[in-house]
């Protein structure tokens, strides 16, 4: 974003040269301050490689636009003036999340430190697309309060990000959906789309525990099958951002037929509904219940299926060559037997995984959140990449500027 001047809640200007530069390094001191503080300027400085008087120069901003809060002093044991700790203030700005999945929308509102305050779910009406996101995002309007900076919608299929739109989502029938153009209809702030993996890549590597250097290739597993990748701490999109379609990948039952007249693809498979219908003739959270609660027969489904996805994670494995594979799956996530047979599978067929109890692992993001969490996350990595700029934006739209 080229920077001339811009006023962002109380702070009256942005500098007017290098107006690129200063941003950039103060999106880096916010995500420094959100992966280790509380941290004094001076450990800031140290971690960042920026001089003492540059931290001193973008904090002052983020803490008068209210990003950063300072926290209790403390002298750590020695006498003279006490470092003021730094902190992310997670009250500064929220923004909502729209999750569209098969049978529902979920809306949720989260914090600047990815926590979910709120969430819902919508359930559908009627088949239209258009008319179906359009509902939703009205219900997700009355969300809005004086806090919110953005909205980031999120779901599986192709995405086109700069589009704005969902190109196909072969299991639900849709395709070429303006999603941004719709929900931005009732929401005067900016709308970010994204496919719901990549959104859960950006929370895990925001939120969570990843290396912020580290490779990783994400492999979701519900309803819909979609993996992303990310490298040189950038998420892969490709062109039109159709990175990451795995549906079709030969790796499940040649029985089995998908919508497409193809045998043995992945999520024809293994997705939720259809696999539980078919294995059990039940719905898939009635079975995932009776596995929680020690079912023999449905926990051991769910190792089979377990068994299936692993042979799909072997194969990306060896794609990618990752530091560290992240399943999202909820036999893995809540029946430890699964998460094992993924494991077992990616060692027993990966050429290049020697440590399949070290580089592939569940997902973090809380089960009860996965949804509104993929979509939240979405709009908190455009702030993440660049406060100053998401503020500027939010602000123009509330203005009616765009």
């Amino acid at each position: 974003m080229r920077w001339d001047r811009a006023t962002i809640a109380g702070v009256s200007a942005i500098p007017e040269h290098g107006g690129d530069r200063f941003a950039s390094s103060t999106a880096t001191l916010l995500r420094a301050a959100l992966r280790h503080g509380p941290l004094s300027r001076r450990a800031l400085s140290r971690l960042v490689g920026m001089s003492g008087a540059a931290v001193t120069r973008h904090t002052a901003v983020l803490l008068e636009i209210g990003l950063l809060q300072e926290k209790q002093s403390e002298l750590h044991g020695r006498a003279g003036r006490p470092h003021v700790p730094l902190a992310v203030n997670p009250q500064a700005c929220s923004v909502i999340g729209i999750h569209l999945a098969h049978e529902f929308g979920t809306i949720a509102v989260a914090d600047l430190c990815g926590q979910i305050i709120d969430q819902r779910r919508i359930p559908y009406q009627g088949t239209d697309p258009a008319a179906i996101v359009d509902a939703v995002a009205a219900k997700a309007a009355e969300w809005v309060r004086p806090s919110t900076r953005a909205v980031g919608v999120a779901t599986g299929g192709w995405v086109d990000v700069d589009a704005g739109s969902l190109v196909a989502h072969p299991s639900l029938g849709w395709q070429s959906v303006p999603l941004r153009d719709l929900v931005a209809r009732h929401i005067p702030l900016p709308v970010y789309v994204d496919n719901h993996t990549r959104g859960l890549m950006h929370a895990e590597e925001l939120f969570g525990d990843v290396d912020p250097d580290e490779s990783v290739l994400y492999l979701f597993v519900g309803n819909v099958v979609d993996a992303a990748v990310r490298t040189g701490r950038a998420v892969h999109r490709g062109p039109r951002s159709g990175a990451g379609a795995i549906a079709h990948l030969p790796v499940g039952d040649p029985d089995i037929g998908c919508a497409s007249g193809h045998r043995g693809c992945f999520e024809a498979t293994v997705s939720d509904q259809a696999w539980a219908h078919r294995v059990a003739a039940t719905s898939f959270w009635d079975l995932l219940a009776a596995a929680k609660a020690g079912d023999a027969t449905a926990r051991a489904l769910f190792v089979e299926r377990a068994r299936i996805v692993g042979r799909a994670a072997a194969l990306l494995f060896d794609l990618v060559n990752p530091d560290l594979l992240i399943v999202a799956e909820l036999g893995a996530a809540d029946i430890p037997e699964c998460l094992d047979a993924i494991r077992t599978e990616v060692g027993e067929r990966s050429v290049v995984c020697s440590a399949p109890e070290r580089s592939v692992r569940a997902g973090g993001v809380p089960t009860s959140h996965i949804l509104g969490s993929s979509a939240a996350s979405v709009a908190l990595a455009e702030v993440y990449s660049d406060p100053l700029g998401a503020l500027a934006d939010a602000a123009s739209h509330r203005l009616g500027r765009n």
